[in-house]
């Protein structure tokens, strides 16, 4: 007989069904009321006109996992991450759907649209120029569950909806809770990572409810790169690896009922983190020609290696009130305030025109500020209209929105940005703090717009299997203009067993206000690489233009079916057309002219000479074709006393084309090889998904095997910066485990590890590895690089 318990999801729940939640313990999740992509009230998922993921809570602290992030690239095949970021980047966890861009992924928590990080990605690769959401700094014990729509969405929730929409839905329970720790490594001994969560629930008034979750998480670095060459293949190298991280994060949730249906509500969240990643090794060994590490080897006699931090403050609140009879309308009113502000700094460091110039430098940064700030009202009204020629009411939505968004940039100190100005050393050394200069104080400011948006959307039946969903959006905003999209949405259902469905809709994305203005230099051993704003006198002199939206046309076919009792499939097709996608320009590499170093001057950045100067700016580069499908099944298999199988799984086939590169204003390819790769071939062609779950009794275990399909794409060559060679990451089979067992009603341990046979990707072309033989993986590698993380788990329920 299997033992039922009170336990949150008997831990190996993640791993199973997206379709069914738990082996009976609760209600199938294809009959969980949905409120993302739907304007009507008491919609099913398993009524749903567009392909809808419901993933629980007990399925998101069930994976070994910490970080969310992490937790939907292991249960969603259409999710993908890179394995690591360079610099900065590395400091923030963006996560792709159907191999798009992170910003094309919009994110909302109880309905209310989340703001994005400060922090863009500026460097190589498929994430280049994304701001998006951190879905990190959400605690994932706040979450009671999450609706991840995969279909276009701009029509109903504006910008960013291209690739579909993430609905974080928090708890809201006036009772119990419960509490976690959560502690892993690495085979290899390092990353090792402790987490601490919990939540709580309290009566709040006399028909309320307060919420309350907090988490704690620490992961230590990773150190996966190769021996230095030019330091006698003395491992100092340590820039391919995880960053250290920790980090803190508080949510509430809280409701009041006044009666005649009207509901006050207000939840927020706030998170920190402190994180540091390292830079490239300075060799001071003069056959490694590095000026800047020999002028420094009094104060690095065995070189040095800098490392980049960040001091992050995140928080969002949302006010509201919602009813549910105004002259028979359903009305809800709210607004959300929320921002990012990160302080970056360097570390290990030293700025070597300083040091020779004055015989002092310091060897830690303030490098720079950057904050965004996002002012979102909305008013939804709706109702049903009972017109006498339908079999079902009419159901009208209607609603406005007015956002704010500011972006600003703050200066570094003196000492982050100093450049020599003595003429017997000005051009010799670098320009400011190794690794990372600081903001020069002309690229310091704030930006701001405004957008206000109106809807539309009318769903009903047609007849009593055929359903229908138009959607129409108008949306104005304060810097490039208006927009206009619209979603037809329908489905037939055959019989309760079968249906099928189909969306067609248009939308767009607005360039973020961190891709117009963000601006960064990068200085590493006889290079350096400039990120430039779109219209700044540099940017322009090599061929910017302002960006413009991107805009998108979306399609997508499936059908829902259940061929025999408690097995449920669904398969959907998809196409997704993208004109005038926001990416980083082509790089441009100084030539005997020295044309790149003539126009950075005009921005005031002064680069050593010797130096192989480069620089990129964001631009509408190019247009892609993204065609698709998505397979998911689960069964439940009931083997009496010998306990019952939850079956799961799911498929994603993914393929991006890039149909067609702009010209810049100077008539050169907006894209090369490289960027090429970062938008059609940087994440995997397919993911599957497949496995179960066995419990019997007190105990549950849990195995998965995920095939990543390969990678590739084409990286620059670190030794000459002229040459491009690809690099393809093959295809693996990863294997997932975890055993559990029931130590009372309500304490449950876990063990279990993630990459149980310790799979690593295929090392790196070594026609691209760096002189300090630090890139012997490709960062692009869906699974990691960091080998099998083991890890225990104890869960009380209270």
């Amino acid at each position: 007989m299997i033992k039922r318990t009170s336990l949150i999801g008997a831990s190996t729940l993640a791993l199973m069904s997206l379709h069914g939640i738990g082996s009976g313990l609760a209600a199938d999740a294809s009959e969980t009321v949905i409120v993302t992509g739907t304007r009507e009230a008491d919609k099913k998922a398993s009524e749903s006109l567009a392909p809808i993921d419901i993933v629980s809570g007990e399925q998101l602290t069930a994976t070994g996992q910490t970080d969310l992030r992490d937790v939907l690239s292991r249960l969603l095949p259409s999710f993908s991450r890179q394995a690591a970021a360079y610099d900065t980047g590395a400091l923030t966890d963006a996560i792709q759907l159907r191999g798009l861009s992170p910003d094309q992924v919009l994110v909302l928590v109880n309905g209310k649209r989340r703001h994005t990080t400060a922090n863009i990605n500026a460097d190589v690769g498929p994430l280049q120029g994304s701001a998006p959401v951190d879905l990190d700094l959400i605690p994932i014990s706040a979450i009671d569950h999450i609706e991840v729509l995969r279909d276009g969405a701009a029509a109903q929730y504006g910008s960013d909806a291209i690739a579909g929409v993430v609905n974080i839905i928090l708890k809201s329970g006036a009772e119990g809770g419960s509490a976690s720790t959560t502690t892993g490594a690495y085979y290899k001994g390092d990353g090792f990572t402790q987490g601490l969560s919990g939540d709580v629930g309290t009566a709040l008034g006399p028909n309320g409810f307060l919420h309350l979750s907090g988490e704690f998480h620490y992961h230590n670095f990773s150190n996966r790169s190769g021996p230095d060459p030019q330091n006698g293949n003395i491992v100092d190298t340590r820039v391919l690896g995880d960053p250290e991280s920790t980090r803190e994060a508080l949510a509430f949730n809280a409701g009041e009922k006044l009666g005649n249906g009207v509901e006050l509500y207000l939840f927020g969240t706030y998170a920190h983190r402190n994180a540091e990643s390292w830079e490239n090794f300075r060799n001071p060994n003069p056959d490694a020609g590095n000026a800047d590490a020999q002028a420094l080897a009094p104060l690095y006699p065995n070189g040095f290696a800098p490392a980049e931090t960040i001091d992050e403050n995140d928080f969002s609140l949302t006010a509201g009130a919602r009813g549910n009879d105004f002259f028979g309308w359903r009305w809800d009113v709210s607004s959300t305030y929320g921002g990012d502000s990160d302080r970056i700094g360097l570390v290990s460091s030293a700025n070597s025109s300083l040091y020779v110039d004055t015989g002092a430098t310091p060897t830690s940064f303030h490098v720079g500020d950057y904050q965004t700030t996002q002012w979102t009202n909305n008013l939804d009204v709706s109702r049903p209209f009972a017109t006498g020629l339908l079999p079902a009411p009419l159901n009208v939505a209607l609603g406005l929105e007015h956002r704010r968004e500011s972006y600003s940039l703050g200066a570094g100190d003196p000492a982050s940005y100093y450049t020599s100005t003595d003429p017997a050393t000005s051009g010799t050394y670098g320009s400011g703090a190794q690794g990372l200069p600081g903001n020069l104080p002309a690229v310091a400011g704030g930006h701001s717009r405004n957008s206000v948006g109106t809807y539309v959307d009318l769903s009903t039946n047609l007849t009593s299997a055929w359903q229908v969903d138009l959607a129409g959006r108008y949306e104005h905003y304060s810097d490039f203009g208006s927009t206009a999209d619209g979603k037809l949405s329908t489905r037939y259902d055959f019989s309760p067993r079968f249906g099928v469905r189909a969306t067609v809709s248009n939308g767009f994305r607005a360039p973020s206000l961190a891709e117009e203005y963000f601006s960064a230099v990068n200085v590493g051993p006889g290079y350096a690489s400039v990120q430039l704003p779109v219209t700044s006198p540099a940017a322009l002199a090599l061929g910017s233009t302002a960006l413009k939206p991107e805009k998108s046309t979306n399609y997508s076919v499936g059908i829902v079916a259940e061929p025999v009792s408690h097995l449920h499939t669904t398969v959907d097709a998809y196409q997704i057309k993208i004109k005038d996608r926001i990416v980083d320009s082509a790089l441009y590499t100084d030539d005997a002219t020295g044309f790149v170093s003539a126009a950075l001057l005009k921005n005031g950045e002064v680069i050593p000479a010797g130096t192989t100067t480069s620089a990129q700016y964001y631009t509408n580069g190019a247009d892609t074709l993204t065609r698709g499908l998505d397979i998911k099944a689960d069964y439940t298999t009931d083997f009496g006393r010998w306990g019952q199988v939850r079956w799961d799984g799911a498929l994603n086939l993914n393929y991006t084309a890039v149909r067609n590169i702009r010209l810049n204003s100077l008539g050169t390819p907006n894209l090369n090889v490289a960027g090429i790769s970062y938008l059609s071939t940087a994440t995997p062609r397919n993911k599957i998904i497949i496995g179960g779950t066995w419990y019997l009794d007190d105990w549950s275990l849990a195995l998965h095997e995920t095939r990543y399909g390969h990678v590739a794409q084409y990286d620059l060559d670190q030794v000459t910066f002229s040459n491009y060679f690809l690099n393809v990451v093959k295809a693996a089979y990863i294997t997932d485990m975890e055993v559990g067992y029931d130590i009372s009603s309500r304490l449950h341990l876990a063990v279990g590890a993630d990459n149980l046979f310790n799979r690593y990707p295929n090392k790196t072309n070594p026609a691209t590895f760096a002189p300090s033989g630090w890139n012997t993986y490709d960062t692009t590698s869906p699974f990691g690089f960091n080998g099998g993380f083991y890890y225990t788990r104890l869960s009380y329920a209270f």
